[in-house]
């Protein structure tokens, strides 16, 4: 325990002066690949069961039960952009468990063109990240687990090199169905920026959780919070800041920093619910407040903020489908599949009376 604490906050030093997304680099590791994740509302790090797409979520989630476990996703994104995963999961009893995976993003085809405007060719852009993600049982209910990612960028001309690592930490009972955890992420730097000289921070979070699955309904209820290390993520729009003075009333003073606290507060909140009324079959929706505050448009928000999926599970493989609505003008969707590799080529006995 003593090595792991050091392990974070001497990694955490290196990412001291990360910021919230379009401020820092290599964002893509905050995409959510998993369609069950995204179902959730896009972050989840406290589902403890057999689903390997947890791990790249939360390390600590890694563990005996997701060996010979392969996942493939696949997102089909905006504006031509596209990207996935792919993870591999083995045990073994002494040592913990491992996955190695491998997390892209594809931003499509682009014309080059010169300062005058005269078009030149074209050209690609893609990030590439490995993931090496071990875990191990601590004692009775507590598992730790760390998530290695060496990170390659490659935008036209400019190509850039990181290093990050994801550190977390699960509470998780099993005769409950009851888990927490908190998540340290993409804590690290760059080795080779894109530019010389001109280092910039990785994109860092912290995230804690909470998962529950009711004792009498078949039902797990969700709640994930991020960017524990910053409170403010709203952002006011200059012109639409209104100036109190000290001449107007003190209750609408009041009632504006409430309700900036108030909105503040649930921006860092993500709800799930998921129904489980089979063990080979799930259903879910989540809610993501951050993305409805900031997505939506003034007179209309639709279904923003709201994301849906399902799942089925089978012995040797399953399926997962998930969409989240990120503005009214579209939404993502998510596509999941998982191979039981210790199961395949194994005949099912079928017994005849």
């Amino acid at each position: 325990m003593k090595k792991l604490f050091f392990l974070i906050f001497t990694l955490y030093f290196f990412s001291s002066n990360a910021q919230i997304g379009g401020k820092g680099v290599y964002d893509f590791l905050n995409l959510t690949n998993s369609a069950r994740i995204a179902a959730l509302g896009g972050t989840n790090i406290s589902i403890y069961d057999d689903d390997l797409n947890f791990a790249l979520e939360n390390p600590a989630l890694l563990n005996a039960d997701m060996n010979k476990r392969l996942v493939l996703n696949y997102v089909n994104y905006f504006a031509g952009v596209n990207y996935g995963y792919a993870g591999y999961a083995d045990n073994f009893k002494k040592f913990g468990t491992v996955s190695v995976g491998i997390q892209y993003i594809n931003y499509g085809n682009f014309i080059a063109a010169d300062e005058t405007g005269v078009i030149t060719g074209n050209f690609r852009a893609s990030d590439y990240a490995l993931n090496i993600i071990w875990s191990k049982q601590l004692f009775k209910n507590v598992t730790a687990g760390v998530n290695f990612k060496p990170i390659y960028s490659h935008l036209e001309s400019y190509s850039s090199f990181g290093i990050a690592a994801d550190i977390g930490i699960t509470y998780y009972k099993k005769e409950t169905d009851f888990a927490t955890s908190l998540v340290f992420k993409n804590i690290g730097t760059q080795i080779k920026p894109y530019y010389q000289g001109h280092y910039e921070p990785v994109s860092f979070d912290i995230q804690a959780g909470i998962s529950k699955k009711l004792a009498h309904a078949p039902f797990r209820v969700n709640l994930t919070a991020h960017h524990l290390y910053k409170w403010n993520l709203r952002y006011d729009v200059p012109e639409d800041v209104t100036q109190i003075s000290f001449a107007q009333e003190t209750d609408t003073v009041k009632g504006e920093i409430l309700t900036n606290i108030l909105d503040n507060a649930m921006r860092h909140l993500i709800v799930g619910v998921e129904l489980l009324p089979l063990k080979s079959f799930y259903a879910s929706i989540g809610y993501n407040f951050q993305r409805f505050q900031e997505m939506k448009l003034t007179d209309k928000s639709g279904f923003t903020g709201f994301s849906w999926g399902f799942g089925i599970k089978l012995k040797k493989m399953g399926f997962s489908f998930g969409r989240a609505t990120y503005h009214l003008a579209g939404a993502s969707n998510h596509f999941s599949v998982y191979f039981d590799i210790s199961k395949m080529g194994k005949k099912t006995k079928v017994e005849v009376n």
